[in-house]
């Protein structure tokens, strides 16, 4: 075996794990169906992520932010609120200041086209980093090793093999673990926004009946927007030509960036969550999207998926230097036990903020008021709503403080 770990998916998380072992000095197999063309364009395609404090030390270390910081915009402060379309938003917000917490921004926007790009460059100047183009078709679990099969035929295998294939994960799914899936009959329309206005680098979660509204600052006087509607009617809006499509955005938006117009093309996402039953199996580890799908609520899917891979990176070079069997049982279980409770946590907390806030229930709305301008009447609460936004509080990984392994 020229392999200590095999990764299937070679997407943000697969490519960030691979560079994190690698760059311990393990050697590292990233199976991936798509080709470095189909994985990177230059025009925005809707995807960015709103990487958190912590991603951004852990992309530091890995030698990616260099090649990132010029395309990325701070987010200085956070606003949350709810609201009503063409009623603006309510008085009693919760707002977090970066300057109140005293460490940096509170996370980066990264377009996901600037993001791919950094780690395809990355993954192909690290030693110790094949990537392999293909998609598996069948997998087994042979005495040390697990053998990942290719449609082509061709077969690859290592002590461990990693599925960070995204929520519909095969390799999970070929293992025989089982998800629990939550359909929320939404759908998130997603584009950018060009604005009269700057945005001072002030990401808003306005939170409307049918779902709620982020707008998140992006470079130049442009922000991202991800805005969820029910399904049927996120379908006739995304129908629509781009000025009807602004006139229903408009009264949601609101005018405090001045005039709007859509600065490039329009998308659509279905929005569930799904969890995996376990995040380890036989000589099986599961990372990123395939071991915990998220709402879109709080921008956390990418960042619980770096944290998956800051923990396994750890726990994998640790049980290397030591000697021991990658894919022993006890590794992979202290693996699962680091990640079990907090993934579980997120998923809870994205799942009942979405049902909370997605609805126009009066009472639920005077409570939700209420409770936000508690929140951030105490200001001890609200820094700890804002260390944990910015990935700072729990135990951890080395990676995510900005320490390499």
């Amino acid at each position: 075996m020229e392999q200590d770990v095999l990764i299937v998916g070679g997407s943000l998380n697969g490519a960030s794990l691979a560079l994190a072992l690698a760059r311990a000095g393990l050697r590292v197999a990233v199976i991936d169906p798509l080709s470095d063309a189909d994985q990177t364009v230059p025009e925005f395609d809707g995807r960015s992520y709103a990487l958190a404090a912590a991603s951004v030390k852990m992309l530091g270390v890995l030698g990616i932010w260099d090649r990132l910081a010029a395309d990325a915009q701070p987010m200085l402060d956070i606003r949350v609120g709810d609201g009503r379309a063409g009623e603006g938003t309510s008085p009693l917000t919760l707002h977090f200041d970066s300057r109140e917490l005293g460490e940096g921004p509170l996370g980066q926007m990264v377009e996901d086209r600037h993001l791919r790009a950094a780690l395809l460059a990355a993954l192909a100047e690290t030693p110790g980093i094949v990537r392999i183009e293909g998609a598996v078709a069948a997998q087994r679990v042979e005495p040390g090793r697990a053998v990942a099969t290719l449609a082509d035929g061709r077969e690859f295998a290592a002590p461990l093999l990693v599925g960070a294939d995204g929520r519909r994960s095969g390799t999970a799914e070929r293992a025989g673990i089982k998800r629990r899936v939550t359909d929320y009959g939404q759908t998130a329309l997603v584009c950018a926004i060009g604005h009269e206005k700057p945005h001072q680098g002030c990401a808003w979660q306005i939170f409307l009946p049918p779902g709620p509204l982020a707008i998140l600052p992006l470079t130049g006087n442009r922000s991202s927007i991800v805005w969820s509607e029910t399904t049927e009617q996120a379908a006739a809006i995304q129908a629509l030509d781009d000025e009807a499509y602004l006139e229903v955005l408009r009264p949601r938006f609101g005018d405090f960036l001045g005039r709007i117009h859509i600065a490039g093309a329009r998308y659509t996402y279905p929005l569930n969550m799904t969890i995996a039953e376990s995040f380890a199996a036989e000589r099986l580890a599961l990372a990123g999207d395939a071991a915990r799908g998220v709402h879109p609520i709080a921008g956390q899917g990418l960042n619980a998926g770096l944290r998956d891979v800051a923990a396994l990176a750890e726990v994998l070079v640790e049980a290397s230097r030591r000697g021991e069997d990658l894919g022993w049982p006890l590794v992979l279980d202290r693996y699962a036990a680091w990640r079990r409770f907090d993934s579980t946590t997120l998923a809870i907390a994205t799942d009942g903020f979405n049902r909370l806030f997605s609805n126009d229930n009066p009472l639920l709305r005077l409570g939700r008021n209420i409770g936000l301008g508690l929140a951030n009447a105490v200001p001890a609460l609200r820094r700890g709503f804002m260390r944990e936004a910015a990935g700072l509080s729990g135990d951890v990984p080395r990676l995510l403080q900005g320490r390499a392994l």
